[in-house]
């Protein structure tokens, strides 16, 4: 309550305050940086685009884990995945762990979540309310659902990786069973358009987390014309990339992976409307002026790019994500081309409503940039997957992957081939942005691979959260090896 209390205390001093900020946070699941329609022209996306015009757009965010569970968890503490201990997907968030939601709550504000969490457990986390699809279920259940247009074909039941790939990534662009005013994400917009309406005594934290486009691309019936699958490109497959695409995507004909990109499309769309009745509930409720919007997906998704369709790997498109931020009374900026990292989206909001950033938080506020007065922000990300065991550094020009090559992953997408060994890749992201030649072998490169596989490592040591039997010594190799095997040993509360 220490805020609404240092708001009293103004006013017994008779000194004016403004009211304190409010937070609202939309998210989009696999929502990349690519599904944006003013950096798109494949798709309409043209509410989220407003807000890119209302604040600022960076187009150089990057997620730290480039899977849902590990990433989400990052971006709500402040803090690395391998720092919390949650790097892969089943993992729970710790009970204890501090989030925003703890930092809000503590600071007098309302804290609410609606959709899609991925704690793991039913524990809140901070949040004094919780809505997700277990309340969509219960209320579809007492509702009766209107019969669709006759023949017209719906999805099947979503089976990840036990159907082929052309089905559960919805190659036929099909809808899925249910009008607009039926789909779960619109009825966990309603919810947050309800929460909006209502009366506040305090100040809220409110996150609304959209369960699209993830696969299999979900939209209602009203979209299954939106989007033509012929007008989708087949994005290119360099000469380096056999070795590691994905055995189920390798059947995969052209119609159906154009299929598959217009499906993701067309779900995005249908993610964007519902992010277009929040904002206009936001509107419509006088809180705009005095609301800090962000929008993020978490983390980025492949449409065929290097023959994948899916995140879970380190090329650009995989973990470049969306995230724009808007400030109540300020102007309008340019789109960003600093490097973020996602976990600077607490500390900044932290300091955008004037209240301290946690002692645990790993991210830098990004309060600079929004006030125009750095023009930089980072000279390097990184990114890590435990269940690949691999690692990335981007800098300003170049990008290091590195991979031990030794883990036979878990996660569905194994290539079929033997296990590599140690992998390290070399981009030019300047000269070379789709990543298609590497330069890791490169004498000239050496020193350059050498210094970068030494800043990963370094990054990763000072990131872990366990540090017994950790090498010591000078052999990155050896250290990264370590560093990179998940130690996610938190049973699920």
């Amino acid at each position: 309550m220490r805020l609404l209390l240092m708001s009293m205390a103004g006013l017994v001093a008779g000194t004016a305050q403004a009211a304190p900020p409010n937070v609202l946070w939309i998210i989009a699941d696999d929502f990349a940086h690519h599904a944006q329609g003013s950096v798109n022209p494949l798709v309409r996306t043209p509410n989220i685009d407003r807000l890119s015009a209302m604040g600022i757009r960076f187009d150089r965010a990057y997620c730290n884990s480039p899977v849902c569970t590990a990433s989400r968890q990052s971006f709500l503490t402040g803090r690395y995945p391998r720092s919390l201990g949650v790097t892969a997907l089943a993992t729970p968030l710790p009970e204890g762990t501090r989030t925003l939601a703890h930092e809000f709550g503590e600071a007098g504000y309302e804290t609410t979540s609606i959709g899609k969490m991925h704690f793991n457990s039913t524990l809140m986390h901070g949040f004094d309310s919780r809505i997700d699809l277990a309340d969509f279920n219960k209320a579809r259940k007492a509702a009766q659902s209107r019969p669709l247009p006759e023949g017209v074909a719906v999805q099947p039941a979503w089976k990840a990786f036990k159907d082929p790939a052309r089905i559960w990534l919805n190659s036929d662009k099909l809808p899925y069973g249910a009008y607009d005013d039926e789909m779960p994400d619109t009825w966990l917009t309603q919810q947050a358009v309800k929460y909006l309406e209502g009366p506040h005594a305090k100040p809220f934290f409110l996150m609304v987390s959209l369960y699209e486009p993830h696969s299999p691309y979900r939209f209602p019936v009203e979209y299954r014309d939106r989007i033509a699958a012929e007008k989708m490109p087949l994005p290119r497959v360099g000469p380096e990339d056999d070795a590691q695409i994905p055995q189920i995507f390798r059947d995969l004909t052209d119609n159906e992976k154009k299929g598959i990109a217009a499906a993701y499309y067309t779900s995005a769309e249908h993610a964007d409307a519902n992010v277009g009745r929040v904002l206009d509930a936001l509107k419509k409720s006088g809180q705009t002026e005095n609301t800090i919007v962000v929008f993020t997906g978490d983390h980025g998704y492949m449409l065929g790019q290097h023959g994948r369709f899916e995140k879970h790997c380190m090329f650009e498109e995989a973990v470049r994500s969306p995230l724009t931020i808007c400030r109540p009374g300020a102007k309008p900026m340019p789109p960003s081309n600093s490097l973020v990292e996602f976990i600077d989206i607490a500390p900044t909001l932290l300091d955008l409503c004037g209240l301290k950033r946690g002692t645990q938080m790993q991210g830098r506020s990004l309060l600079g940039l929004l006030d125009g007065k750095t023009a930089t922000h980072r000279d390097a990300v990184v990114v890590e997957y435990a269940e690949n065991e691999e690692g990335m550094l981007r800098t300003d020009r170049w990008k290091l992957i590195y991979g031990t090559g030794k883990r036979d992953r878990k996660d569905g997408y194994q290539t079929g081939k033997p296990l590599p060994g140690r992998t390290i890749g070399l981009y030019d992201m300047e000269h070379d942005p789709g990543e298609f030649t590497n330069l890791a072998a490169k004498p000239e490169h050496a020193e350059r691979v050498k210094e970068m596989t030494k800043t990963l490592a370094v990054r990763l040591r000072e990131s872990a959260r366990v540090t017994e039997g950790m090498p010591e010594g000078d052999d990155v190799h050896r250290l990264l090896e370590w560093c990179m095997q998940s130690r996610d040993l938190i049973k699920k509360k």
